[in-house]
């Protein structure tokens, strides 16, 4: 559905988008992360075709984006991180013109309307001002407008952003019902809802691609290690720090003691689980436990270590 290769983006002599090559497959819900500055924006207008490239190219749908952008565009539904709508008219009326103008058959408008009416839950405010309507209307509104054409692929930049919890479960459930029948870019700062919703992901960081995998394949592939907690009664819990952070395959050690008890937070070297060997030690030493267990590792922690930016 999207075949990228070597696109970069140059505003003078920066680079905001660097030689980057990437595909995804008809049916996807890829995930577009990276920091603010990454290039992350900048990319998702070219592939929409706002945006001209340095150099580069870019397909969807098996159309070029740049040289055949009319023809690209009638395949592709792009939601921008700020919804350009027009506050003054009715939501319904705003529907129809947005549909004519990306080119629904006027026998067909009615029926186009109506379905993304449904099912982005506008039908409660259909002939209300845009205007007045909260933030997490005007967001679905402009979700709304993006799919009025039945576009193959949706590209959809923080969708969620400025959203209650609320609203945020309501949008991430309508990406996910979407998937049936659309591809989906999505960009977003909200790591959980990445591994929740997509199959894949990519992290661009200045410029450049620096991982496209699975979640899961991005945590083992990149040694990314979970911490193991350890919950024991111990009497000098410094001296027991000690004697854990010398047990092979461990490569820090903190505590933190309440009320008798001492929580040893162990963070273990990649590819290493040291759990038995700590659970020997402490039978060793005859310690009373309460709890050994490891944390399942986050994609916030493989997005801080692929774009080093967890600082110290």
């Amino acid at each position: 559905m999207i075949k990228v290769e070597q696109l970069t983006k140059c505003y003078g002599p920066v680079k905001a988008v660097d030689s980057i090559s990437f595909e995804v497959s008809k049916g996807e819900i890829v995930g577009f992360l990276g920091p603010n500055g990454a290039g992350k924006s900048t990319t998702m207008k070219m592939l929409a075709g706002f945006l001209p490239p340095t150099s580069g190219s870019a397909q969807v749908a098996g159309r070029d984006v740049f040289r055949e952008s009319l023809r690209a565009r009638e395949h592709i539904g792009y939601l921008p991180e700020n919804v350009p709508l027009y506050p003054d008219m009715r939501v319904h009326e705003y529907l129809r013109y947005r549909a004519a103008l990306k080119g629904v058959p006027g026998r067909r408008m009615n029926e186009r309307v109506g379905d993304v009416l449904e099912l982005c839950g506008l039908g409660d405010v259909e002939k209300k001002i845009i205007g007045r309507l909260s933030k997490g209307y005007r967001q679905r509104v402009g979700l709304a407008d993006a799919m009025v054409h039945e576009p193959d692929l949706l590209i959809l930049d923080e969708p969620t952003i400025g959203l209650d919890p609320n609203q945020i479960r309501l949008v991430r459930d309508l990406i996910r019902n979407l998937k049936r029948h659309h591809t989906i870019l999505l960009s977003t700062h909200i790591l959980p809802e990445v591994e929740m919703l997509c199959s894949r992901v990519i992290i661009i960081n200045k410029g450049r691609i620096e991982a496209l995998d699975s979640p899961q394949n991005l945590r083992a592939r990149l040694g990314v290690a979970g911490h193991i907690t350890l919950d024991a009664r111990v009497a000098d819990a410094k001296a027991a720090a000690a004697g854990i952070r010398r047990i092979a395959g461990v490569d820090s050690v903190s505590a933190r003691t309440d009320g008798g008890w001492t929580t040893f937070t162990i963070q273990a070297g990649p590819g290493a689980d040291p759990r038995e060997a700590i659970y020997d030690h402490a039978v060793a030493e005859k310690w009373p436990l309460r709890e050994l267990s490891r944390s399942a590792v986050s994609l916030e922690q493989v997005f801080a270590e692929v774009t080093h930016s967890d600082e110290n």
